[in-house]
């Protein structure tokens, strides 16, 4: 770790990993902000199981988000800080369950501060729902790459590859033949097949026009942090998600499109104009259809699933609109 990273920890009024019973597992879980009095962001990462970049282990990592807010970071269970084998009796309620008990957690240590989510991917459905659940908690939400309904299997992903070559249009055919409710193991390859060429014939995970984030950095911050151990950092990657099957049979499954309606304080939606996998399309649509003046939109130019550098600029800048 860095000494200028280092003394920013030391300078910050809150900076500290607590424990805390989360769905009746024990879950560590980092707290971090300049001054005491800065409204609370809970950061609910994508996946599931990808703690990154804001995870457990980027104490003093980010000043520019812990000097505007105290933010909250959790390796949600089965991954990172808090690595645990997930298997098929977890659904997706189970870690909504986790995020309400962290909101009512947090809430309880600074019940006079300001509550807010900030979701991305994966993160966006636990942010969706507790936003329904307990919206008497919280005082706002933003994420970035809604999920909605037909994840992974929809018309834009499949109109992505007009242009490809015959031979890959073939295996996007099978794949889309093969749909979500084949045998898993059939499911599993087709989807880390449907990756690798989204990721090089499209613009659906990262738009090759945009500067990228900074990963290099990013990982290598997480290597020094004073709070993961290497086993911690190995299960960023490799994680106790490994061989789940009931988490992506729900989601590839489940429509969220029907939960803007009932969402009664500002929900700020980043989308990258790009991206097909959680379907831009797909949001603005249910966006629009739900009539709700408390859920907004904005398209981000040049950025796929995976947030640009200029993306997650706008989230910052988003944020601090939203936190003030």
């Amino acid at each position: 770790m860095n000494k200028a990273r280092k003394n920013y920890i030391n300078d910050c009024r809150i900076s500290q990993l607590v424990t805390l019973n989360l769905g009746g597992y024990p879950q560590k879980v980092l707290i971090e902000g300049y001054k005491s009095d800065l409204p609370v962001v809970i950061a609910l990462h994508g996946g599931p199981g990808s703690p990154v970049p804001f995870g457990v282990g980027c104490r003093g990592l980010f000043p520019e988000w812990t000097k505007k807010a105290i933010m909250v970071f959790w390796d949600q269970l089965g991954c990172g800080a808090n690595n645990y084998k997930i298997g098929d009796n977890f659904k997706i309620e189970n870690f909504v369950d986790m995020t309400v008990d962290l909101i009512t957690e947090i809430k309880a240590r600074f019940p006079q501060n300001k509550l807010f989510l900030f979701g991305v991917s994966w993160g966006s459905i636990l942010a969706l729902e507790a936003a329904a659940r307990v919206p008497e908690k919280l005082n706002g939400a933003l994420v970035y790459g809604q999920i909605t309904k037909n994840l992974f299997f929809n018309n834009e992903i499949k109109s992505a590859f007009f242009n490809a070559p015959v031979k890959v249009q073939g295996k996007i055919a099978k794949i889309f033949s093969d749909g979500t409710n084949c045998d898993y193991k059939i499911l599993d390859k087709n989807l880390k097949t449907l990756y690798k060429l989204l990721n090089k014939h499209t613009n659906a995970y990262t738009n090759k026009n945009a500067k990228p984030v900074p990963v290099g950095k990013i990982a290598k911050g997480l290597l020094t942090s004073p709070d993961y151990s290497f086993a911690d950092f190995k299960a960023v990657v490799k994680n106790g998600y490994n061989g789940n099957q009931s988490l992506w049979r729900e989601l590839l499954n489940a429509d969220y499109s029907q939960i803007f309606s009932k969402i009664t304080v500002p929900y700020a939606v980043l989308q990258g104009d790009t991206d097909t996998v959680t379907s831009t399309s797909a949001v603005k649509a249910a966006a629009e259809s739900c009539n709700n003046k408390n859920v907004t939109v904005k398209i981000i130019k040049n950025s796929g699933h995976m947030p640009s550098q200029a993306a997650m600029e706008e989230c910052f800048n988003t944020l601090c609109e939203l936190i003030k």
